[in-house]
């Protein structure tokens, strides 16, 4: 059984957010009073003895005696977090989203078009998921999901604009939605909300990152002009559009199309992925990005768990103006932002302008020796140890998986 101590950054953070719903539930984990080394009892000026905090910051009594007996008990698990469900059983109007599922999963683009459309059902719509194919993600309750329409199917495969648009208006059809949300981007959402368009006859707001009442606000002129004109019924949003959801489950409950779709033979033939040298892919647009800063000794072992990861190479800043890597692959505010779904940071400390930088990548790994460094606190997956044996001990691991593929293929 390890020892070591799992933080759970979204408990801490609601434990110190007072007007968030499960503040109070939090506060059952905080210490109250504690003997220091000189024996003295400290107490926790903080800590609400009692009563919790209310939902406009107000102390409340607590006469249910829930909270009675836990002070000064420290749990040394996380506390899953149960928040609370919100339940649409008659929606008065769908919003419709069509997120872009990259790898299967939601991006942070798609959980800021959620969040955005979770903003326009309100309490009254139902926010619906359109997804074509077979997924991996499993948080789809978390990220603000009230019905959930998979549309499966060879035809809907790779790179199928023209089935696609041809299922999406079958869902027009059945739903006819209040307003249709897709991610302005370069990755199938883009070309899909305009193709959807054409076949709705609606003129769409591009590039939107902003809605206020009935007002979309979108981006022009290489990105620096806005243009603000009334809210459309087909909005392809840019990242950060809106805050995701985080404070509410929903119940993501299984949607179907009362037709089958309508099939046209495809003039698009998709030939399958081409493979690319991660070494060629510009920082902001990799997926997988293995980072090395001043804590990395070997650098030819860190090229070669490069190449065996199949990641795009990136550096901090101290390692780049040591030398060991150009300036094009700096990562931070002073460099490069990314957006990778997956960061693995090597012998990085976490500079301020580092840390700004890796903002927006989904999932953080960081492998560095001092436990109490920034880039171990901003991460979600910590390992302290020498980076050498680690990237070694990960490379053995990689090539012993895809050895076992190639058995069970033959």
């Amino acid at each position: 059984m390890s020892d070591i101590i799992r933080r759970d950054p979204r408990a801490e953070w609601i434990a110190r957010n007072r007007l968030h719903p499960l503040h109070a539930a939090m506060q059952s984990q905080n210490q109250t009073s504690w003997m220091g080394p000189n024996g003295i009892i400290r107490k926790n000026p903080h800590a609400i003895a009692a009563g919790f905090i209310g939902p406009a910051g107000l102390k409340r009594i607590d006469r249910s005696g829930a909270q009675q007996g836990t002070a000064g008990k420290r749990s040394s698990a996380s506390v899953e977090v149960q928040l609370p469900l919100h339940v649409v059983e008659q929606p008065a109007f769908h919003v419709c989203v069509v997120p872009d599922m990259v790898g299967g999963r939601l991006s942070s683009h798609d959980k800021d078009l959620l969040g955005l459309a979770r903003k326009l059902s309100g309490e009254s719509g139902a926010v619906v998921a359109v997804v074509f194919g077979e997924d991996k993600e499993s948080a789809f309750d978390t990220a603000g999901v009230d019905r959930l329409l998979r549309i499966e199917g060879d035809a809907f495969d790779g790179y199928a604009p023209e089935a696609r648009v041809l299922a999406l208006s079958a869902v027009e059809s059945q739903l006819a939605p209040r307003h249709w949300l897709l991610p302005d981007s370069r990755t199938g959402g883009g070309e899909l909300g305009r193709r959807l368009a054409a076949k709705l006859g609606e003129r769409p707001a591009t590039r939107v990152w902003q809605v206020t009442g009935e007002q979309a606000i979108g981006r022009a002129g290489s990105g620096q002009q806005d243009i603000q004109r009334a809210l459309p019924r087909l909005i392809l949003a840019a990242a950060e559009c809106a805050e995701p959801v985080s404070e509410t489950r929903h119940e993501a409950r299984p949607l179907e199309l009362a037709e089958k779709v309508a099939h046209s033979l495809p003039r698009i033939e998709d030939l399958g992925p081409v493979a690319v040298d991660p070494a060629q892919i510009p920082m902001a647009e990799a997926e997988f990005i293995l980072s090395g800063g001043n804590g990395v000794k070997d650098w030819e072992l860190f090229h070669q768990a490069a190449v065996a990861l199949g990641a795009t190479e990136g550096a901090s800043r101290v390692a780049v103006d040591d030398g060991f890597m150009p300036r094009n692959r700096q990562v931070g505010a002073t460099g490069t932002w990314v957006t990778a779904r997956v960061y693995l940071a090597v012998g990085i400390s976490g500079a301020i302008q580092h840390l700004q930088g890796i903002g927006a990548c989904d999932k953080v790994v960081a492998v560095n020796m001092d436990p109490g460094c920034d880039m171990i606190k901003r991460a979600d997956l910590s390992v302290i140890g020498d980076s050498a044996e680690i990237l070694c001990a990960l490379m053995e691991r990689v090539a012993a998986w895809r050895e076992e593929g190639k058995r069970d293929a033959a």
